[in-house]
């Protein structure tokens, strides 16, 4: 019954990943362009700070790392949104909280890259995938930030399509269907913002991204 409660948190919160994909998605369809809404950003803060606490409880240091990563870019794009402020100073605070509670907890309870009997090749695939999924949040916010306003350009769903597929491998091999479930999802919405964003911008015009 643990266990059930475990990965219902993990599909919770990836669920709230997969609602900004499909708000994104569906706002991106309707504008004829890729675009970034608001809520895209309050879902991804909210799914991260859940998916935290289920890294933690799974003992998964490879979840931990990329969410810490990007927890703060969430946040980034939330101030760019000039949405960040609205929010009550105690909750900014709190929120702020999350992500250096969660890693001292991981401290304390020791949490390593248990290979065991796994394959290191694939590990270094899930880790690599991971890396990027978040990393990518780092390649937006310079985007971002060049152009003042919350962006999505082409190379984040570039790179996002490509990372999915990898960590799809890695869940498959390590039997986490939290992260397989998730992932399949996502390269679909991938793809399609891809296609999107070639129909806005032709080849000759796209700016460089």
């Amino acid at each position: 019954m643990e266990q059930y409660l475990i990965y219902a948190l993990g599909f919770f919160a990836q669920g709230l990943f997969g609602a900004r994909s499909v708000v994104q998605w569906y706002l991106s369809e309707r504008e004829k362009k890729v675009v970034s809404p608001t809520l895209f950003w309050i879902f991804s803060l909210c799914g991260s700070s859940l998916f935290l606490i289920y890294g933690l409880i799974r003992q998964d240091a490879v979840i931990l790392l990329g969410q810490t990563i990007s927890f703060y870019i969430y946040v980034r794009n939330l101030q760019l949104k000039k949405i960040w402020k609205i929010i009550p100073f105690f909750l900014r605070s709190l929120v702020l909280f999350i992500p250096p509670i969660i890693i001292f907890l991981a401290f304390r309870q020791r949490i390593h890259f248990d290979l065991g009997s796994d394959s290191a090749l694939i590990v270094g695939v899930g880790i690599a995938g991971q890396l990027m999924l978040n990393c990518r949040y780092l390649y937006q916010w310079y985007f971002s930030e060049k152009a003042n306003e919350s962006l999505l350009p082409l190379g984040f769903w570039i790179i996002s399509a490509v990372a999915s597929v990898m960590v799809v491998v890695y869940s498959i091999y390590r039997h986490e269907p939290v992260l397989l479930v998730a992932q399949s999802l996502g390269i679909l919405v991938y793809i399609r913002n891809i296609i999107i964003y070639r129909k806005d911008y032709p080849a000759s015009t796209a700016p460089k991204s």
